[in-house]
Formats: structure tokens, sequence, C-alpha cells
């Protein structure tokens, strides 16, 4: 089992910038890759960047490719989403998702465990 505990959402205005972090405890971290996907109200739960287990692959999805920065520290058992230049549209909430695989999806069906999520909400 791993444990997946989200922090750092909140509300900020537009243009600004926050950054998630994901705290990973249970079986080693670097045994998983780490992927961020998010849910805006209304509309199904949809990726957003993963990173492999050594940090050396990632992958974003278009709409955040040059703003979102995935990162992760395996000493601090930690995931991290730095989010720029935010837009009303990035407003959902946003679950860190862990992959036994180890390497780099965007597709669910591939993380076996999940966080509870932060709200990011992002204000025009």
């Amino acid at each position: 089992q791993v444990q997946l505990v989200e922090s750092g959402g909140g509300l900020v205005q537009a243009g600004g910038s926050l950054r998630l972090s994901c705290a990973a405890s249970g079986r080693t971290f670097n045994n998983y890759a780490m992927g961020w996907f998010r849910q805006a109200p209304g509309k199904e739960r949809e990726f957003v960047a993963a990173i492999s287990w050594s940090g050396g692959r990632t992958n974003y999805a278009d709409s955040v490719k040059g703003r979102f920065t995935i990162s992760r520290d395996n000493a601090k058992n930690t995931v991290y989403l730095q989010m720029n230049s935010l837009k009303p549209e990035d407003t959902a909430v946003y679950y860190c998702a862990a992959d036994s695989t180890r390497v780099v999806h965007a597709t669910e069906s591939f993380y076996n465990y999940w966080g509870q999520g932060t709200q990011v909400t992002v204000s025009s």
C-alpha cells in the first residue's frame, strides 16, 4: 500500500502561481512513477503531468505544457507540481497518483494508488 497526501492548493488570481506537493508513505517511493490529474466541476478527471521513477522522464498535457512543471524528491518521498501562469480553466481538484510500472503514463488505469485531492481555484 502507498498512502498519498496532497497539499498546497488554494485560491489564486489568474496569472499567479501555486506549488502542489504530494507526500507518499508506505512502500518504497522510487518504485513508482507519479502523476498528477485534475477534475473540474462537471467534467471527467484528466491527465496533467507524470514523472518516471527516477525523474528522468516527464510528460505533460498540452493544456499545461510550458506552464506547469512536475518534479520529485525521492529522498523526501514527495512529488511536486509547480503551476505558473494559472488560468481560470485550471480550476479543479488536483490528485496525485502512483504507478507501479515506474514509467510515465497519461492513462488513469495504470495508476494503482490515489490521493484525496487538493482544490485549486483560479479567479479571473
